[in-house]
């Protein structure tokens, strides 16, 4: 084998010494929010079970769905469809070749973050 000191070799950079950038922001954005929606899956098809169940176990589990909790996780599971929404059509977007450079592909991260929030205050009060 051959004879390798690791000890004097440099480490690999560290996450702590790049910018955090746009781009890979809203692609970790992305990732999270589409985790995170399980999350309100789960306990929308949780409801409908109960629904499906009993009078009593329903009342239980629309207690928790229409608590302060629950209309949190609704809420910001509402701003997580919006965004993995626009980041896909963001991404369909970039597949067609389009907005590929730099600065055009942080205003529409940019873009999707704002257009969330915007469409998730148009749905809380339309709704």
């Amino acid at each position: 084998m051959a004879d390798v000191n690791r000890g004097e070799r440099p480490l690999s950079p560290h996450l702590s010494i790049y910018r955090p950038q746009m781009t890979s922001m809203s692609s970790i954005l992305t990732r999270i929010t589409g985790n995170a929606l399980i999350i309100a899956v789960i306990m929308v098809v949780w409801w409908l079970l109960a629904a499906a169940t009993s009078a009593e176990y329903f009342e239980l589990a629309n207690g928790l769905l229409t608590s302060w909790f629950g209309r949190i996780v609704l809420l910001l599971s509402t701003l997580g469809i919006w965004y993995h929404f626009l980041a896909g059509l963001r991404h369909l977007y970039f597949d067609a070749g389009h907005g590929l450079d730099i600065e055009t592909a942080e205003k529409l991260g940019w873009g999707c973050i704002a257009g969330s929030f915007v469409l998730t205050a148009i749905t809380v009060l339309v709704v």
